[in-house]
């Protein structure tokens, strides 16, 4: 009754005004179960994004937003019911934050021409925009983000990880196991030695793997972990006296929820991110006036600022700024799902627009095309420094070696294509 409840009151918040306003953007969230510590930042950024651009602009182009808000608890099942049951609302783009759900989706809505943005998730073929017209993953895929670890790992080690031992712990699921194959074309290029270590749902006991770690004595771990798994792995290291500035996580490894609990244990550690941190932009003054201080934000307003919130926030900025691109592409603010896809396939943002936005060098630039739906696959590392409890970036954003990632997602891709029948658009040259 409460989730309900507080998915009547997001709604009523984002979509002040009509019933039934123009322009609709479901949130497949989860505030309860397991995931929710990561799951609640995230909605929370998405929703106060939404609600900003209504109070303080009146929406887009002065079209009304409806965020339509579905509890799916992380769960698959209930993630694919969420989507069954709100696209007929005119739910202009789906994005699941979830692996599970995404693979679900990809055939479900592409059949109902409807766009998932599985931003720096799901799976990373469907940056393939040839094989996969209505799935995008932009800016950057599961691929990059394990190819921009392994580059970083070279740059600390001068250039060099032959023979070095690396390491990754990951959640036994889809989600887990999407880095395996490029770190594997990645060891056999560089050399260097790649053992696994499966964590079961949900995480909370690894002991066992830890002392397997510190028996097996890895130069670096790098994790693909969600939820308390991360948490319990950071102490779990910091059990074991690993180098924590040798312990690297994906972008959903590197969170607030994932550092605070093991106290001074996580310092040093780091992860991969796409995004800026903190709350150092001009949007946030706005986000202030507009939202926290007039009642109207989705939470208590203690995420603000928080890796998991910034990113919802900046999922709600990429779907808003598609939809605005598809309005000048289709000279009309009635939208419809199929144009917001065109939106998003020719979406560009420049630093110069990020600066409108108030987000200025918050995140690369991003071009997307028929046949990239992935974006450009940038990086930067951040590391959190337990004294100041807070993340800074440590290096500049860096590319992924697209010469291995890019060979994988054609493979991949290809073999999509074929097992279902699809033949793949001509996207030009």
């Amino acid at each position: 009754m409460k989730t309900l409840l507080a998915t009547a009151a997001l709604a009523m918040a984002v979509g002040a005004g009509p019933a039934m306003a123009d322009l609709v953007f479901p949130s497949l969230s989860y505030r309860t179960g397991p995931y929710a510590p990561n799951g609640i930042p995230f909605a929370d950024g998405y929703a106060d994004y939404l609600t900003l651009l209504n109070e303080r602009d009146g929406g887009i182009e002065g079209e009304k937003i409806r965020m339509t808000e579905c509890e799916t608890g992380y769960n698959t099942e209930k993630g694919v019911e969420c989507y069954e049951s709100t696209k007929g609302e005119g739910s202009l783009v789906y994005q699941p934050l979830s692996t599970g759900i995404t693979y679900q989706l990809i055939p479900k809505a592409t059949a109902d021409k409807i766009p998932v943005h599985s931003m720096g998730y799901g799976r990373t073929s469907a940056a393939d925009g040839a094989v996969f017209p209505y799935i995008f993953n932009y800016p950057g895929t599961y691929w990059d983000a394990a190819s921009i670890i392994v580059k970083h790992i070279m740059n600390e080690e001068g250039g060099d990880i032959s023979g070095k031992k690396i390491s990754l712990v990951y959640h036994n699921s889809a989600y887990g196991k999407e880095p395996i194959r490029t770190l594997e074309e990645l060891s056999k290029k560089h050399g260097f030695e790649l053992s696994l270590y499966p964590v079961d749902h949900p995480g909370q006991e690894q002991k066992a793997t830890w002392l397997q770690i510190r028996r097996d004595r890895p130069d670096y771990v790098t994790m693909w972990g969600w939820g308390v798994m991360n948490q319990v792995a950071v102490q779990e290291a910091a059990n074991i006296r690993f180098p924590m500035d040798h312990f690297i996580g994906v972008w959903w490894s590197g969170s607030e929820n994932d550092v605070l609990p093991a106290g001074a244990g996580a310092n040093g550690y780091k992860a991969v991110t796409f995004h800026g941190v903190g709350t150092d932009f001009p949007l946030f003054e706005d986000i202030k006036k507009h939202v926290t201080d007039a009642g109207k934000a989705a939470g208590d307003g203690s995420h603000i600022g928080e890796v998991l919130y910034n990113r919802g926030l900046y999922a709600a900025m990429l779907a808003t700024e598609a939809a605005r691109t598809a309005m000048k592409m289709h000279d009309t603010k009635e939208l419809t799902p199929d144009m917001v896809r065109d939106g998003m396939e020719a979406l560009k943002i420049d630093e110069a627009r990020m600066k409108e936005l108030g987000l200025p060098g918050f995140a690369p630039e991003i071009a997307v095309t028929c046949s990239n739906h992935g974006g450009p696959g940038l990086g930067a590392i951040q590391q959190w420094d337990a004294d100041a409890k807070s993340w800074s970036l440590v290096t500049d954003f860096m590319g992924a070696d697209r010469e291995v990632v890019d060979a994988l997602i054609k493979e991949d891709s290809e073999a999509y294509a074929k097992e279902n029948n699809i033949t793949p658009r001509d996207c030009g040259a």
